[in-house]
């Protein structure tokens, strides 16, 4: 990357303040080291990686990992032999295995509620460091203190000891009242790390030691008694023994750490990636950001409310929008009204993208990836170089157009300016004509007027202008993207001073064609601000919407949450009548148990027999009610969104016909409601006839199968033979049918109205025979019995029924054989075989289908 570009956007700076937040030495280091990537992937990496702290910070309080001093440079020292780290090295090393424990238990304990994914595979990554942890924590504290080891806690006494000792001497002589004229001071002083008495000099014989110093008068002389000078020579030795042993046990340690240093060089980036990604994430909450999306293949760059970051609260959001085959975006307007920020902040915003940063943008924001990034902003005259104005200017730009390519982001600042406006404008076009060619996005301030219409008539062009408040005379830094700008010179020149004659006669000279030019742009930025405002109209409803939608949807997840509690009290009451139920039978069988089985006993039985079945049928009422209660709730429901749609959407169709296509249509018309009112007839008197009795055949309303009722059961109940199965079922969920002669002989109707009829009747009868899980052949000849079986199997492989059971009865065998005779030589059958002794035996044959 160009970095004086870099430099020119402020992107150092940036990047500076983010690794301000770094919590260590070494991260906020790696950061300042991190240029704009080319890498999407590794964009994506570290945006992913911010992301998930973000989402970590908004919901943890604590931090995830602890500061450590830096420890990079201690791999040398370990590996060198006999060398010894210091107890401040030491701790630093035991901080950072403390942080890197930390960060595994904090991405453990909330990877699943936060649905962490990046930073849970990064923390796999990390080696473990308990053997090293177990080798520092032993020599010492969380604090870096020495701990009091065996071999320090003897030499420490000893040196307490000697220390007592010497502070026994000295109030020895101080609390002597025999030695209170010979001392100037009952307090000993400290020189040169011993402990002396402040004698009088002309007292000086009376205290037999070594003299330290005189003071300034002369008057005062300072000795350490004999007994207290063989004190102190002890401790001097003691001190030097514990600094010996504390030196072997760093040394022993130092050594211990070699085999550790390939893991601690593994640990550290993977540490380091997870400070400078937090420390981002820190920054863009701040600084409330978001993260670029990804652009996609022919996708147009999106900057929506992008803020300069180095502008804080005064910063005014600008969208800049590019189009699909449109990569020059052309900014006019007047002075200081944010044409350059304007310019500034897409660079800055790209490159912060592009090294894994947040932005102060807005979602939906996509950026693509640039390769370089040029810019020629401000003066660069230099007396030195003999450069003038516009030298400086062709000499950025130049080295642009070189270096030019279809990912390069180039930033010209009022281009064409600095010479003649004529032939400045002439480069300037040339200058773009050359970088459409190239593909570049390029981004161009300008005050001239032939490049205003330049962007408006070339189709790789956009133009947008900085928006102006006629009435205040000021800019509004507002950024509106398909119109150009006024300069509005003369506003500003009289607002900052200029005298008003001045200024009137600078519009005399002002010619009539660009006056008209003049009008054509207000315009423009009127109905540009219409537009704005529809736009706004729009969002406003959108976020109505959704907001609408967001609440449908907290009311869906209420219900649930209603539905489920409701449930766990069914559940609960359930339990507690099965609890109560089983304590009322143990209590009972202990009573049976006890003594002889007697009338009451026998009749208390009866009687808890008799409750439970009471309270269970009170359950399964009371279950009834509610569920009738739903249906009908589901039905009216049904029926209002039916009555909804057929007033929205049952519009039909009509063709015109002519009257003898009506005569016709109407007479099959009413011939085949003739038949089906006949048909209609017939079937309510047969249903009329029908009623649930034994013997009855019937269908399940479920599973669509047929069976007949055995008995009645308990209130509302029947038990139904299905088969070869017995099942006990609701009344409810029974539908009665015919006898099986009428189910077999019985035809249904359909009408069908073809436009192609030209005579000949359009009623079609179709037969709806099903097959029978049970097929009863009793009382029927062979011949009937065949056909009836002949019958059954064609249905069943029609409808893929595989399995079903033949009666036929014992008797003579006649009927047993012929069935038997003709499965076997049947290709869809699979295998037949005799009904079990309970369920009929040789009377009834089982039957399997391919």
């Amino acid at each position: 990357m160009n970095k004086k570009t870099l430099n020119e956007i402020d992107y150092y700076r940036i990047r500076e303040e983010i690794s301000s937040y770094c919590l260590t030495q070494e991260g906020k280091y790696s950061l300042e080291n991190r240029d704009p990537l080319f890498d999407l992937e590794k964009i994506e990496f570290y945006k992913d990686c911010s992301r998930e702290w973000t989402k970590f910070i908004s919901s943890v309080k604590n931090q995830p990992f602890s500061s450590w001093e830096p420890i990079h440079n201690l791999y040398a020292i370990i590996k060198t032999r006999g060398a010894a780290l210091s107890l401040e090295q030491v701790r630093a090393l035991g901080l950072f295995i403390l942080s890197v424990k930390k960060v595994k238990e904090s991405i453990a304990n909330h990877q699943v509620e936060l649905e962490l994914k990046v930073l849970p595979a990064k923390v796999e990554e990390l080696p473990d460091l308990e053997d090293s942890e177990k080798k520092i924590f032993r020599i010492i504290t969380n604090d870096g203190e020495l701990r009091d080891l065996p071999e320090i806690l003897a030499i420490r006494s000893q040196i307490a000891s000697l220390n007592q000792k010497i502070k026994n001497i000295m109030r020895s002589f101080t609390s002597n009242p025999k030695l209170a004229n010979v001392l100037e001071s009952s307090v000993p002083v400290l020189r040169g790390n011993h402990q002396v008495l402040a004698v009088k000099s002309n007292q000086q014989n009376k205290i037999p030691g070594i003299i330290y110093e005189f003071s300034q008068t002369g008057q005062t002389v300072y000795i350490e008694p004999d007994e207290a000078v063989r004190c102190s020579n002890e401790l001097l030795q003691k001190e030097h023994e514990l600094e010996v042993e504390i030196k072997r046990i760093l040394t022993e340690l130092t050594q211990s750490l070699g085999p550790s240093i390939p893991l601690f060089k593994q640990a550290l980036p993977i540490m380091e990636l997870f400070d400078t990604t937090y420390a981002a994430a820190r920054w863009g909450i701040e600084k409330k950001c978001i993260y670029s999306l990804p652009l996609e293949k022919d996708q147009a760059p999106l900057l929506l409310a992008a803020r300069h970051p180095l502008l804080g609260d005064k910063a005014v959001p600008i969208d800049i929008r590019f189009m699909a085959g449109k990569r020059i975006l052309i900014i006019t307007g007047p002075n200081t009204g944010g044409k350059t920020v304007s310019l500034k902040t897409f660079a800055l915003l790209a490159m912060l993208n592009q090294t894994g940063f947040p932005i102060p943008a807005a979602e939906a924001t996509s950026l693509p990836i640039f390769s370089n990034v040029f810019a020629d902003i401000g003066d660069d005259q230099s007396l030195d170089q003999s450069l003038s104005t516009f030298s400086g200017h062709m000499k950025n730009i130049a080295q642009a157009v070189n270096a030019a390519n279809s990912t390069t982001l180039i930033l010209l600042d009022e281009l064409g300016s600095g010479t003649d406006p004529q032939e400045g404008s002439a480069i300037a076009m040339s200058l773009l004509d050359t970088l459409i060619e190239k593909k570049s996005f390029v981004l161009v301030t300008t005050h001239q007027g032939v490049l205003k219409n330049y962007g408006y008539t070339n189709p790789a062009c956009i133009n947008a202008s900085v928006e102006f408040d006629a009435g205040t005379l000021s800019p509004s830094y507002h950024l509106m993207m398909g119109v150009s700008g006024e300069s509005h010179a003369l506003d500003i020149a009289q607002k900052s001073g200029l005298p008003k004659v001045i200024v009137q006669k600078a519009r005399s000279y002002i010619a009539s064609e660009q006056v008209d030019v003049s009008t054509l742009i207000k315009g423009l930025n009127q109905k540009h601000l219409e537009l704005d405002k529809l736009k706004n109209q729009v969002d406003s409803e959108l976020k109505q919407l959704e907001e609408r939608s967001i609440k449908l949807k907290e009311k869906e997840i209420e219900n649930k949450r209603r539905e489920h509690e409701l449930k766990a009290g069914k559940q609960q009451e359930l339990n507690d009548f099965l609890i109560h139920t089983r304590r009322q039978l143990e209590n009972l069988v202990r009573s049976l148990k006890e003594g002889q089985l007697t009338k009451d006993k026998t009749k208390g039985v009866k009687n808890f027999i008799s409750d439970l079945e009471k309270n269970v049928d009170k359950f399964e009422e009371k279950f009834e009610a509610e569920e009738e209660k739903l249906e009908k709730a589901q039905a009216e429901l049904e029926k209002l969104v039916k009555s909804q749609r057929s007033h929205t959407s049952n519009k039909k169709t009509k063709k015109k016909m002519s009257n003898a296509e009506a005569l016709k249509y109407a007479s099959i018309q009413n011939q085949g409601m003739e038949n089906l009112a006949e048909i209609k007839a017939k079937g309510k008197q047969a249903s009329s006839q029908l009623k649930f009795q034994e013997g009855a055949q019937v269908i399940s309303k479920s599973t669509g199968a047929q069976g007949q009722l055995i008995q009645a059961g308990k209130k509302g109940y029947w038990q139904v033979q299905f088969g070869s199965v017995k099942m006990t079922v609701k009344e409810k969920d029974l539908s009665l049918l015919e006898s099986n002669n009428a189910v077999e002989n019985k035809a249904s109707y359909t009408f069908e109205l073809s436009s192609k009829e030209v005579g000949g009747n359009i009623i079609t009868e179709k037969e709806s025979a099903r097959p029978v899980f049970e097929l009863r052949l009793l009382g029927m000849h062979v011949d009937e019995a065949l056909k009836a079986l002949e019958k059954q199997l064609d249905l069943c492989a029609l409808y893929n029924f595989t399995n079903f059971s033949v009666i036929h009865g014992k008797g003579d065998g006649i009927l047993q054989q012929a069935v038997s005779d003709y499965l076997s030589h049947s290709s869809l059958v699979k295998s037949f075989e005799f009904a079990s002794a309970d369920d009929g035996g040789t009377g009834k044959t089982y039957v399997s289908l391919l």
